[in-house]
């Protein structure tokens, strides 16, 4: 309701704005749908009468466990299937121990069922938990926390969170998937992505077209970076972990497997560039506030201070959040007490590195643009705003 109200406070022109975007949304979900239509997923493995359902273990028919109480071998139970063809029934299943797959059943676990059926015999196994609930009340919880403590914007953020998503899952993959260049897709959700982020931050405003900006060139720069750094080490999206199954897929379907690791540069390094550009772009909109006529000079060496300060928490986050990713690696090379040309050479930490410094690139080399660009077009509308007035 209180949306509604500010809505209609707004003037016909602000108003007319605002239908449009939403109207653009409308149509691009549209497209989204009609897009993955033409998708034809070609199956990579042989499916036919596998499916996986939901049980609940009401039977423990033998196991072997050892003096403390741990699973040994394996388990052979009795579920009771909540969906699928076959729900209501109780079946026989296999439950093989193992840290990938299967579940230490006790009597009311809820698990996954891989049910198989071929030539009139059945048989099931465990194939994992059931984590699906648990798993989307820890997103609505995240949501929840989200709307109440960041109340308007909180929501924003969460709609926006929701659309990256679609964009990733709905546009992103199915273009690579089509064969199109993975790094020309991560430019294209990246600019839409930041558009619709920015818009629900800013509103139509200068901050928000000047942080539009330097996010797009500070994700470019990132992306370019991360490419000729490759080129140079030798390192592309044929060394990645799992390149067989990349390959493999490639075989059947026109899926450029070399850039997808540049391309994942781009989208990765996102967040942290949204970030600081709209805290750019927002400080210097405040500054030209209350100074309507500061000079360009002035208002770019702002942004070139406050990027400072900003650069280096920020940076430091996107070094460290790949490093986390890494961490079981570096600790089978520490473990192993791998040599220094050893593993600084390895294709793992090569990676790693590349990630993390060129991420931290497109956020460094964001605030020069963020600050350019806003202290040429905030000053600009500052000095309009002041003509207006006289």
């Amino acid at each position: 309701m209180k949306l509604w109200n500010e809505f209609m406070s707004l003037n016909r022109k602000e108003q007319i704005k605002h239908i449009v975007v939403w109207i653009c949304v409308l149509l691009f979900f549209v497209f989204l749908y009609f897009f993955n239509q033409g998708v034809d997923k070609v199956s990579l493995m042989d499916t036919e009468g596998t499916q996986f359902e939901r049980a609940t273990v009401v039977e423990i028919i033998s196991e072997s466990r050892d003096e403390s109480g741990q699973q040994l071998g394996t388990q052979v139970v009795n579920v009771e299937l909540k969906s699928g063809d076959y729900a209501g029934e109780i079946v026989e299943a296999t439950n093989i121990d193992s840290y990938l797959y299967g579940a230490d059943c006790q009597v009311g676990t809820d698990v996954i069922v891989q049910v198989s059926e071929y030539d009139g015999s059945f048989s099931a196994s465990v194939y994992n938990y059931d984590r699906t609930n648990t798993l989307f009340m820890i997103v609505a919880f995240f949501l929840i926390c989200l709307v109440m403590i960041g109340k308007r914007k909180g929501l924003t953020s969460a709609i926006s969170l929701i659309f990256t998503f679609i964009c990733i899952i709905y546009l992103y993959l199915p273009m690579l998937y089509l064969g199109f260049s993975p790094f020309l897709g991560a430019v294209i959700v990246t600019i839409i992505t930041t558009l619709m982020t920015m818009y629900l931050i800013g509103g139509f405003s200068m901050k928000t077209y000047c942080s539009i900006i330097g996010t797009v060139c500070g994700v470019v720069v990132a992306g370019l970076f991360a490419a000729l750094c490759g080129m140079f080490t030798n390192i592309n999206g044929y060394n990645v972990e799992d390149i067989e199954s990349l390959i493999y897929i490639g075989q059947s379907v026109p899926l450029d497997v070399s850039g997808l690791l540049f391309s994942a540069i781009l989208i990765a390094s996102l967040g942290a560039v949204v970030d600081m550009s709209m805290s750019i772009a927002t400080t210097l909109e405040e500054l030209v506030y209350h100074n309507p006529n500061i000079s360009r000079a002035i208002l770019f060496k702002s942004g070139i201070k406050i990027g400072g300060d900003m650069m280096g928490t920020m940076s430091n986050t996107l070094i460290l959040a790949f490093v986390g990713s890494s961490l079981s690696t570096l600790m089978i090379y520490y473990a192993y007490n791998i040599p220094f040309l050893q593993m600084i050479n390895s294709y793992d930490i090569g990676i790693e590195i590349i990630q993390g410094i060129s991420g931290s690139l497109g956020v460094i080399m964001t605030v020069p643009f963020v600050s350019f660009v806003s202290s040429v077009f905030m000053t600009k509308k500052a000095k309009k705003d002041v003509i207006k007035t006289r």
